[in-house]
């Protein structure tokens, strides 16, 4: 019996308001969020690029492309997580994010992970800990 292999990472998402960066006044909003991804497939894989998509509340959506995370391609084995803290600014004090990282699994097969949608909260005592499904 032969098992297919998967090609899987599991993300999870903790965005916070950092107050002590930004200035309401000028409307300038700074958050961090950290993103811990996780392999949970059965092949070793490596995260080449992200795509984010950030929106504020006023409707500017900004797209933001680029290689690796925090200029780090991370190779994951099964099992393996990596996590690190980056950072965006919005004019407004709330918005969200989404986005999705590219991969290449150790076998050369390529696939997508989604980062499902986050908010980023400057309002709420949460700093903006919630995530949309």
């Amino acid at each position: 019996m032969s098992s297919t292999p998967t090609y899987q990472f599991h993300v999870q998402v903790k965005p916070r308001y950092l107050p002590e960066q930004s200035d309401p006044e000028q409307g300038l909003y700074f958050f961090a969020y950290s993103i811990t991804v996780r392999n949970t497939g059965t092949v070793a894989a490596q995260l080449i690029s992200r795509t984010w998509n950030v929106n504020d509340a006023d409707g500017h959506h900004e797209k933001v492309k680029g290689l690796g995370v925090v200029g780090r391609q991370p190779l994951l084995q099964p099992g393996e997580s990596f996590e690190y803290t980056s950072g965006t600014r919005l004019n407004t004090p709330t918005g969200t994010m989404h986005g999705s990282f590219f991969c290449v699994a150790e076998d050369g097969e390529k696939f997508e992970v989604d980062v499902p949608m986050f908010v980023l909260d400057a309002l709420s005592a949460s700093g903006g800990s919630r995530t949309l499904h």
